[in-house]
């Protein structure tokens, strides 16, 4: 598995380094799933030290989790522990989707942008309707059942998630979470 660790604006000792190999080794080993690589970001907040744990598995998911404290070595264990619970919650479901599949998870490629925010000091209207777009970047969408990319989703840690419907092959679906703590789906080509 290819480990890539770093820090934003603070310096990653070996120590440290080896220590998250060593723990994201023995969750990972505890399950019966074969990661490819895995992600490790620590950022400072204040007195608070972040951390966000990425680890991709070989079936085309991704597991993800973060974490505060005000020791380094505590917020990784406590994203490591948010990461291992759930692996566990969702052990069985991973399992039969790696069985179902024969194929890693197709992705399709696809432009995303960030488009700036809008700007209500003293402005009363805005010159045109057309937003400012501020990044362009290249992302994935994964082509995956309803019930697979609802998985996806809660692993991620996200609010959303936009991917093709295998199923259906009807196109980009959107599964989300609702403010009553429900999952919404959004399927365009599919009418009541």
């Amino acid at each position: 598995m290819r480990y890539q660790i770093s820090g934003k604006q603070i310096d990653i000792g070996t120590a440290l380094q080896s220590h998250v190999q060593t723990e994201i080794e023995a969750v990972m080993g505890k399950h019966p799933f074969r990661p490819t690589d895995a992600l490790v970001v620590f950022s400072k907040d204040a007195h608070e030290f972040a951390c966000e744990t990425v680890v991709h598995l070989s079936t085309g998911l991704t597991v993800q989790a973060r974490a505060k404290a005000t020791e380094i070595y505590a917020a990784f264990d406590a994203a490591n522990d948010k990461m291992e619970k759930q692996l566990r919650r969702y052990k069985r479901r991973l399992k039969d989707h790696h069985r179902d599949r024969a194929n890693p998870v197709e992705q399709l490629g696809a432009s995303s942008y960030i488009l700036a925010a809008a700007d209500d000091e003293g402005e009363s209207e805005p010159e045109s309707l057309q937003p400012m777009i501020i990044a362009e970047m290249q992302t994935t969408i994964p082509s995956l059942s309803v019930g697979e990319a609802v998985m996806q989703m809660e692993l991620a840690g996200a609010p959303v998630l936009v991917f093709r419907n295998e199923r259906q092959d009807t196109g980009v679906n959107i599964v989300y979470r609702r403010d009553d703590g429900n999952i919404g789906w959004i399927d365009p080509n599919s009418t009541p």
